[in-house]
């Protein structure tokens, strides 16, 4: 997979009649890759993956890989609580030319122990046709991936990184203590820039929706050594990071990118719209 520190997990638009909007996603993402994305998550949590049908998914999987075309990396959702249909799923998606990984969450609902979780993902990296990125949320999934286990893991060589929603002292343990190619990014956009300073790749980031350039803007001074214009961009968007997720995601940020411009339709059920007081709490934080 292409170098990449700023992926953003990209929301899916819907239109008026709640079918998936392609074009709105197509200048999303364009405009995205020209604000300073340099790789997308489609298919995720902010995605809406969970109120998408499986065909649903597989059709905007080809759409977004075709429009894409190789211009940045492109890893999208496959997994479940459900080892074989994830399995299956992600046999599935292997067949479309142009996707670099999927991403497989920790079993929710089910509550497995450690060595159910080592079973589940080494049997769909073992199984599944795509490299693996795990997807450890304990604060949706309930479950969490011990740092042990992420380093047992990350032995399988299909499985080839971690977007780890946990704390930046499990990050930087994760990084000290696997391989220097295994990709480890914050899932967490308020821990983008204390990631980095711990080892890690990058982030997988909601924020930059609205604030891409912003954070591109603080990797690229990190990354040259300018770390005291790296901490003041961070200061300036601690705030706007936080907001995107004031109220259940990703109904914070479509509510920015519909108020920006971007029509993006809203969130489906169960996730409702934000009302007219939560829009003006947001764009007020946000500055837009």
């Amino acid at each position: 997979m292409k170098k990449a520190e700023l992926l953003t997990a990209i929301i899916t638009p819907f239109d008026e009649q709640n079918k998936v909007n392609f074009p709105a996603m197509d200048r999303l993402m364009d405009a995205l890759i020209e604000q300073g994305s340099d790789g997308f998550v489609v298919g995720g949590t902010t995605g809406e993956s969970a109120t998408m049908t499986h065909d649903e998914q597989l059709e905007v999987y080809r759409h977004t890989a075709e429009y894409i075309n190789g211009r940045v990396p492109l890893i999208v959702g496959t997994g479940s609580n459900n080892t074989q249909a994830s399995i299956d799923f992600t046999k599935e998606v292997s067949q479309i030319d142009g996707i670099d990984a999927a991403l497989v969450v920790t079993p929710y609902y089910n509550k497995p122990n450690q060595k159910g979780m080592l079973a589940h993902f080494s049997k769909i990296a073992n199984e599944g046709g795509l490299p693996v990125i795990l997807y450890n949320i304990p604060g949706r999934s309930i479950v969490k991936l011990d740092n042990e286990s992420v380093i047992e893991l990350a032995k399988n060589p299909n499985i080839i990184g971690v977007k780890q929603v946990t704390s930046v002292e499990d990050i930087k343990f994760i990084v000290e203590n696997t391989a220097d190619d295994f990709l480890v990014y914050s899932g967490e956009d308020a821990q983008a820039l204390a990631a980095k300073k711990v080892g890690a790749n990058g982030v997988i980031s909601v924020a930059s929706h609205v604030v891409a350039k912003e954070m591109h803007d603080m990797y690229a001074a990190f990354d040259a050594g300018n770390v005291a214009d790296a901490d003041a961009i961070n200061a300036v968007l601690v705030d706007k990071m936080k907001a995107v997720f004031m109220l259940p995601s990703p109904a914070p940020v479509k509510a920015a990118l519909n108020h920006m411009g971007m029509r993006v339709g809203t969130p489906r059920l169960p996730i409702l719209p934000l009302d007219e007081q939560e829009e003006k709490q947001l764009f007020k934080i946000l500055g837009i």
